[in-house]
């Protein structure tokens, strides 16, 4: 038997609201025990009905760290922190996108700053002579953005920003300092940075502290990535765990709707669903004396509409509606 470790989210991907990557799993038809949101435990985290998946728990930040030094076979993490490890040019592939736990990495600054693109910043403090200070938690891709913006190059050329990991230190140009912070990345800001990078989804933060976005660095979303030890013989494995993830999450884009038609507006219900795109192939039809029952599978967003054309005009009745756990194409 070949057995795979898979990495899985503690933190805001596996919290009711937000990721809950714990009933994505329950979802796709994994019984997982130790993983409920807020009562994750490493010890009791096991997949009961897949032995060939052994699972960890992992934090987003140390997910890529552990899937390119081979701790880990595959992971779910948000892109953001991969990008972040393979700046350096770690390797980790994505086996695909998940979907969910949508965020921005953006930069931030005062709300009443007049400057409006990190070029105009820099070309700012062209004059300066006192360290620029930039908080995050994303230091190189932080350094990254700062680098290749032609406003950094026009008053500092070619020199690297100082980076600062807790004692560590690198990069040349001491005038501008990217130091990594450990959270509540926003309080910076009023202790006397100049910027910070941080990850957001509305802004509401943002706008808490009492600042606004310059720019957008990325969009990410968490997705299924492996690392240099999966291999050919775990590939197939790890397109299996994908699959069935995915199909859950398609499963929540649609309607189980299931309802009877006359016989005599039949083929034409037929027709409508079909060339509108309201079922998945085909409606799937089961015939009586007078009437037919018709199941489909309807995006949720076009089951208003299409709930009155099939009452109004197709004289549907006994109309069910349920929800829809999984989807696998």
């Amino acid at each position: 038997m070949t057995t795979i470790k898979i990495g899985l989210p503690k933190g805001s991907l596996n919290t009711i609201g937000r990721g809950n990557t714990h009933q994505l799993f329950v979802d796709a038809g994994y019984d997982i025990q130790g993983y409920e949101p807020g009562k994750e435990s490493d010890t009791k985290l096991r997949i009961v009905n897949d032995p060939e998946i052994i699972a960890f728990l992992t934090r987003p930040q140390s997910a890529p760290v552990e899937l390119s030094r081979q701790l880990l076979d595959v992971a779910i993490v948000g892109e953001d922190w991969v990008k972040e490890e393979s700046v350096n040019g770690a390797d980790i592939r994505r086996i695909g996108d998940l979907e969910y736990g949508q965020t921005r990495l953006v930069i931030g600054v005062p709300k009443d700053a007049s400057y409006e693109s990190l070029s105009d910043f820099f070309r700012s403090q062209k004059n300066r002579t006192t360290p620029i200070l930039c908080f995050t938690e994303y230091p190189n891709l932080t350094r990254q953005r700062f680098t290749e913006d032609a406003g950094y190059q026009q008053v500092f050329g070619n020199k690297k920003p100082l980076v600062q990991v807790r004692g560590l230190q690198d990069g040349e140009n001491r005038l501008v300092q990217i130091i990594n912070s450990d959270g509540v990345t926003e309080g910076y800001m009023a202790k006397g940075a100049d910027l910070i990078v941080d990850n957001t989804q509305t802004g509401s933060t943002l706008r808490e502290y009492g600042l606004r976005e310059l720019e957008t660095i990325m969009k990410s979303s968490a997705g299924l990535y492996a690392g240099p030890s999966c291999n050919s013989a775990k590939e197939g494995k790890a397109r299996e765990i994908f699959d069935l993830l995915v199909g859950a999450v398609q499963g929540r884009k649609y309607f189980d709707v299931k309802f009877n038609v006359p016989n005599d507006r039949l083929d034409e219900t037929k027709a409508y669903l079909s060339n509108k795109g309201l079922c998945s192939d085909e409606p799937t039809v089961t015939a009586g004396n007078r009437y037919s029952a018709i199941n489909i599978l309807i995006p949720r967003e076009r089951f208003p509409e299409a709930l009155r054309n099939l009452r109004q005009t197709y004289q549907a009745t006994a109309i069910v509606r349920n929800e829809v756990k999984q989807f696998v194409k």
